[in-house]
């Protein structure tokens, strides 16, 4: 497609990504020739694909600094957070229920909670910091302290906020957790291929993660289940042949997985050049937005961590409100912008950004905010063009009103 001042930006990355095309050419040989069940070893096809099963969990233990048979491999973050939360409070042998979360978590962590505190599950619900704060949108360590005590068997914290990309203290969290002898739980569906992360090292017990947020195909992901002691039991929630060690039923996604791994290395191939890269278009796209906004006599303001501590934020997102302008109304007149006005994942129920509200803004202010999710295939020409194009629809809607 010639470029065009139209020509589609794609700044969407937090809702899912491209799939690098290298991920693309590993799997397909998995999709043609090599398109064995992985659970049919005893012929050459099932055997060629359960070879790819297992090199791609051993690379992905690898890489996360974890061991093989702690990989659960499932059809994304939404099933893992399910099998991790379900899983460990209605094992038969749970004897601690209780479990504490962040009103400011994902849907996929959220409404499983909601159902089990609908079944008897006590559930406590930690806020955040608030938009005046410095650190807006993380919890308060104390209040998480305070909330310990021997009822308590699950902490489930997100390790980075998909809407205000806010990153959330684990290590701390997870030795006050353990201290009190807690499991711990955490969605880094945003996090996993974007930061650096060493399970061995981190004090937590499960981790779930979607291979589409880092380049890689939808509908694959992982559950990784820490072993060892304490030992986590899990209560499977989807039967039918007992496979993943009899913790996740189901034909394996032998393409989607052998994408998966790759997709991972090469994220983390070169992070630290990928992340500074995202941090120069993330000060290029805020600093045009404030001198060009200001130049038409228009606001906009942060949402999420400040950027004096930028060091809690994602390096490739940026969440902002326009003040005045409602979003969906900006963005329906750039279709050829990618951006979302909420958290993709509830935008088939359109309502205020509950991560928003919890922030403690209004309607008002929620209504004109507007997330970016950059990824390393962004560009500074586009950053420009998109920068622009936001401005020149703004005049426009200010002039209307």
């Amino acid at each position: 497609m010639p470029e065009t001042d139209q020509t589609p930006i794609y700044l969407d990355n937090h809702a899912t990504t491209r799939v690098d095309p290298r991920v693309v050419a590993a799997m397909v040989p998995f999709l043609e020739t090599h398109y064995g069940n992985a659970h049919s070893p005893t012929h050459y096809f099932g055997a060629e694909a359960r070879e790819a099963l297992e090199s791609s969990r051993g690379k992905l233990a690898e890489l996360l600094g974890a061991q093989p048979d702690e990989i659960v491999f499932t059809s994304g973050a939404t099933e893992s957070n399910n099998l991790a939360l379900r899983g460990v409070i209605e094992h038969p042998r749970c004897r601690r229920g209780g479990v504490i979360s962040v009103v400011t978590e994902h849907a996929a962590v959220l409404d499983p909670l909601r159902r089990l505190a609908k079944l008897g599950t006590p559930v406590t619900w930690l806020p955040v910091a608030p938009t005046t704060a410095p650190d807006c949108g993380v919890i308060d360590l104390q209040q998480l302290t305070d909330a310990l005590d021997d009822s308590i068997g699950l902490v489930s914290v997100m390790w980075a906020n998909n809407e205000i990309g806010v990153l959330q203290p684990l290590d701390e969290i997870g030795r006050l957790a353990r201290a009190a002898g807690a499991l711990v739980h955490c969605d880094a569906t945003q996090a996993v291929g974007k930061l650096p992360i060493n399970l061995a090292r981190t004090p937590i017990d499960l981790l779930s993660c979607s291979a589409h947020k880092f380049h890689g195909p939808k509908g694959v992901g992982l559950l990784w289940v820490r072993s060892g002691t304490p030992r986590v039991k899990l209560e499977a929630q989807q039967l039918g042949g007992g496979h993943e060690a009899g913790r996740r039923s189901g034909t394996v996604n032998v393409p989607g997985i052998v994408g998966m791994a790759t997709a991972l290395e090469l994220a983390l191939t070169d992070l630290d050049q990928h992340q500074s890269h995202l941090r120069q278009l993330k000060q290029l796209m805020w600093s045009s937005l404030q001198e060009q906004l200001a130049a038409i006599q228009c606001e906009v303001e942060l949402n999420g961590p400040s950027w004096e501590r930028d060091d809690l934020r994602l390096p490739g997102n940026l969440n902002f409100r326009i003040v005045g302008i409602d979003g969906q109304t900006l963005l329906a007149r750039l279709p050829w912008l990618a951006l979302s006005s909420g958290a993709a994942c509830s935008s088939i129920h359109p309502a205020p950004s509950h991560v928003l509200q919890a922030l403690g803004l209004d309607n008002d202010q929620i209504r004109s905010s507007l997330r970016v999710g950059l990824s390393r295939f962004n560009t500074v020409d586009e950053i420009d063009r998109a920068v622009r194009a936001i401005v020149s629809t703004t005049r426009t809607l200010s002039a209307m009103r």
